[in-house]
C-alpha cells in the first residue's frame, strides 16, 4: 500500500474509477495522490505520470496564478466551483467545470477532492451560438439600414402640405411601424389642376409598403396622363386584380381633383371612408364612395364613379384613412365615423393648421392603447 494514500481512498478507488467525471484528490501539500482513468484520459497522460506532482504543476503564468488563487479560496471556504480547463499533453485544452471540496479523514488528515466535468460540447454549442448571434446581429443591422431607407422612401409618398392659389392644403401621415401601407399625394399638375388622393393598402409592414409603392407608381402614371378620377380608380383596380394577383389583398382610395382655381371639384372613391365636406359655418356633409374596396373584384367601380361639385370660399374638405376612425377607447367603444365627424365639426372654425393638430390630438385622446393602424389625413380649404 502507498504510505501516502489513506486506507479510505484505497477502498474507494474502484467506485471512483466508474465515474464519468474526472476525479482528482490532493493532500494538504497540494500533491496529487489519486486521479481516476477518466481524468487521465482527459489530460492525455497515464495516471502514474501525474501522481505525486503538485496540482498546479501543469499550469504556467497567469493560469497558474489563477489556479493557486482558487486553491487558496477552496482551503478558506471549504468548497469551490468554477470554469477553467485541463491542459493536455498535446498542448490543447479541455474546457471543464471544477468542483472542489475539502475533507478531513478519521486520522485528522486534510484532503481536497476535485471533480472535472467536461463541457467541450457545451463550449462548441456556445461557439456556434455566438457565431449564429454574430450573423443575426449583422443581418439585423442590415435589415435596420434597409428599413430606414424604406422608411425614407415611404415618407416620400406621404401627402404634403402646400398652397395652390387660393387653396390651402394641410396633411399628416403616421405609419404604425417604420413603414406602412398608406400613401397620399397632393400636387398640382399645372396652374389649372390640383390633385389630392389618399390610399389605404390592407395590412402593415414591408409587404404592404411594397404593394403601396407599386400602386403609387401606377397612380402617378395615370395622373400625368390626366386620366379622369373615376377612370383612374377603374384602371388601378384592374391593374391590381389582373397583374398583382395577391390573395386576400385589397386597397381603398379617394381622389379629389380641383380645377377653376379651386372653384370646381371632381370626387371619386372606392371603398374609402367618406370624405367630409364642411360649409363655412362648420356643418358637415359626407361624400360616400360609389365603388367598393379595390383589388379584389373586376367590377369594383361603377361606370359613373365620379361626382362634380362647385366649391365656395370658406368651404373645407377632409380626406383620411380608417386609422382615424377605427379607434377604441378604454370601454372598448369605437370612435367610428360619427365620433370622428363630431371631432372635425368641433374644430371646423380653427385655422387649417390648428384644425389638423386638434383632430389628431382628439383622436389620440380617445384612443386606449397603442396605435394599431397607419394614419393619413388631408385637409383643404378654399380661401
Amino acid at each position: 500500500m502507498d504510505l501516502n494514500k489513506p486506507e479510505w481512498l484505497t477502498q474507494m478507488e474502484g467506485i471512483l474509477e466508474t465515474l464519468n467525471e474526472g476525479v482528482l484528490i490532493v493532500d494538504d501539500c497540494h500533491n496529487i495522490i489519486f486521479l481516476n482513468e477518466c481524468l487521465a484520459q482527459m489530460a492525455g497522460y497515464a495516471p502514474d505520470e501525474l501522481l505525486g506532482r503538485p496540482a498546479a504543476h501543469f499550469y504556467a503564468g497567469d493560469d497558474r496564478d489563477f489556479i493557486m488563487q482558487q486553491i487558496t479560496r477552496t482551503e478558506q471556504v471549504g468548497r469551490n466551483r468554477y470554469a477553467f480547463y485541463v491542459p493536455r499533453r498535446d498542448a490543447t485544452r479541455v474546457p471543464v467545470i471544477l468542483s472542489s471540496r475539502v475533507i478531513e479523514d478519521p486520522d485528522g488528515r486534510v484532503f481536497t477532492v476535485v471533480t472535472f466535468t467536461d463541457i467541450t460540447e457545451q463550449k462548441h454549442a456556445e461557439e456556434k451560438l455566438r457565431a449564429a448571434n454574430t450573423q443575426l446581429e449583422r443581418r439585423a443591422r442590415e435589415i435596420k439600414a434597409e428599413l430606414e431607407l424604406a422608411s425614407r422612401v415611404q415618407q416620400s409618398l406621404a401627402p404634403m402640405s402646400l398652397r395652390w392659389g387660393r387653396v390651402a392644403v394641410e396633411a399628416a401621415y403616421s405609419p404604425v411601424s417604420s413603414i406602412g401601407g398608406d400613401f397620399g399625394h397632393v400636387t398640382p399638375l399645372d396652374e389649372g389642376q390640383l390633385n389630392l388622393l389618399v390610399c389605404d393598402v390592407s395590412g402593415h409592414g414591408i409587404s404592404s409598403a411594397l404593394i403601396a409603392n407599386r400602386i403609387y407608381s401606377e397612380t402617378m402614371s395615370l395622373l400625368e396622363r390626366r386620366v379622369e378620377a373615376g377612370e383612374m380608380l377603374r384602371r388601378l383596380n384592374g391593374f391590381v386584380v389582373q397583374q398583382l394577383r395577391v390573395s386576400g389583398f385589397y386597397f381603398t382610395m379617394a381622389i379629389v381633383r380641383l380645377t377653376a382655381h379651386g372653384a370646381r371639384m371632381s370626387f371619386a372613391a372606392g371603398g374609402h371612408p367618406p370624405a367630409i365636406w364642411l360649409s363655412p359655418s362648420g356643418e358637415a356633409r359626407l361624400l360616400e364612395s360609389r365603388g367598393t374596396v379595390l383589388g379584389m373584384l373586376e367590377e369594383a367601380m361603377p361606370a359613373q364613379a365620379s361626382e362634380e361639385f362647385d366649391l365656395a370660399r370658406g368651404e373645407r374638405l377632409i380626406l383620411y384613412t380608417d386609422g382615424l376612425t377605427e379607434v377604441w377607447n378604454q370601454k372598448d367603444e369605437m370612435l367610428g365615423m360619427e365620433g370622428f365627424t363630431r371631432i372635425v365639426e368641433r374644430h371646423a372654425r380653427l385655422p387649417l393648421p390648428d384644425m389638423k393638430q386638434a383632430i389628431l390630438r382628439d383622436v389620440e385622446a380617445f384612443r386606449h392603447g397603442p396605435v394599431t393602424d397607419d394614419i393619413s389625413l388631408v385637409l383643404l380649404e378654399v380661401q
